[in-house]
């Protein structure tokens, strides 16, 4: 049991629900229904079983890269980061494979039933498209290291975060409440996918001599440690003035960006990737950056609430 715990890697399971945490709080904050109370839009088996499909995507392509890097020899003693479950052998590849066509089957099941508490008998074409986006997201969680043509292996991994982490994860779960796209949850949606990216990134500069020696291209070993660098700056900052923009146009009063705490460890982490000379220790920073975007989540849920707190009063005590 332990050995499969590390592989799931749980210090990436909090980053991957960063999404799901501001795009359902953004649907309780703002209600499409007028006529709708915050409790009414909002439905905990949507959340919960959002949460469950996003966490088992995640398990998912942490289980299918360690069996594809560790069949590939990817994973070698070369390697910097930690040594990986089929690596080290404490998990056999067919062990591994079982495991991962195991969290695909329960990775669909909770995301049909997800789109079933979303959309019951009704919305027929809506719950098409989410059944096709799940199919996608597990096959995409898979050939990120599996196979041939592994896309992980041609730079593309970056686009696959992005999308599913970020976009897919705020604005697919907002809408399963709402059923409409709301332009203002694009800013917050895009900086969690740019935070996202900015944790692989870490892990591709990370292993950047090893991915060089194993023919895996990432966007790292194609343009270099001295660029990655400043493509890292580019995605933390970024997503930090994308949430500042969200905030200000969302018209946050003084006590709602209570969210700009999670920008101190964010900037502590860039000045400490700027400063970084050995790939080695850039490992702890993975962690760091992964429970600092899930910081800034959460805080900037709780900024979101003052929202709430104004439609229970307009709702119940007419504006008292």
């Amino acid at each position: 049991m332990k050995h499969w715990i590390e592989a799931a890697r749980l210090r990436t399971l909090p980053l991957s629900v960063s999404g799901i945490i501001v795009g359902s709080i953004y649907a309780l904050a703002h209600p499409t229904d007028t006529i709708l109370t915050p409790t009414e839009v909002f439905n905990w088996n949507i959340f919960g079983f959002a949460l469950l499909t996003t966490l088992g995507l995640q398990i998912l392509s942490n289980f299918a890269n360690d069996y594809g890097d560790g069949i590939k020899g990817t994973d070698n003693a070369s390697r910097v980061g930690p040594a990986r479950a089929i690596q080290s052998g404490v998990i056999t590849p067919a062990a591994m494979k079982r495991a991962i066509v195991l969290t695909a089957a329960l990775t669909l099941l909770s995301a049909v039933l997800l789109i079933y508490y979303a959309f019951g008998n009704s919305q027929f074409y809506y719950s098409l498209f989410y059944l096709f986006l799940t199919v996608l997201a597990i096959g995409s969680a898979i050939r990120y290291t599996v196979g041939t043509s592994a896309y992980g292996y041609k730079g593309f991994g970056d686009l696959f975060v992005f999308v599913f982490f970020g976009l897919v994860s705020t604005l697919g779960v907002h809408f399963l409440y709402a059923q409409q796209l709301d332009p203002a949850l694009f800013m917050p949606a895009t900086a969690i996918g740019l935070l996202s990216v900015g944790v692989l990134n870490l892990n591709n500069m990370r292993d950047e001599a090893s991915d060089r020696a194993a023919a895996k291209n990432t966007l790292v070993v194609q343009m270099g440690g001295q660029k990655a660098k400043i493509y890292h700056y580019f995605l933390i900052s970024t997503a930090m003035v994308l949430v500042l923009l969200f905030a200000l146009l969302s018209h946050f009063q003084l006590d709602q960006y209570l969210f700009l705490l999670a920008y101190l460890p964010l900037t502590k982490h860039l000045i400490t990737v700027y400063k970084n000379q050995d790939p080695k220790a850039l490992d702890p920073e993975l962690k760091k950056l992964a429970l600092s975007t899930f910081a800034l989540s959460i805080l900037l849920a709780l900024s979101m609430v003052y929202f709430i707190s104004d439609i229970i009063v307009n709702t119940f005590l007419g504006g008292r």
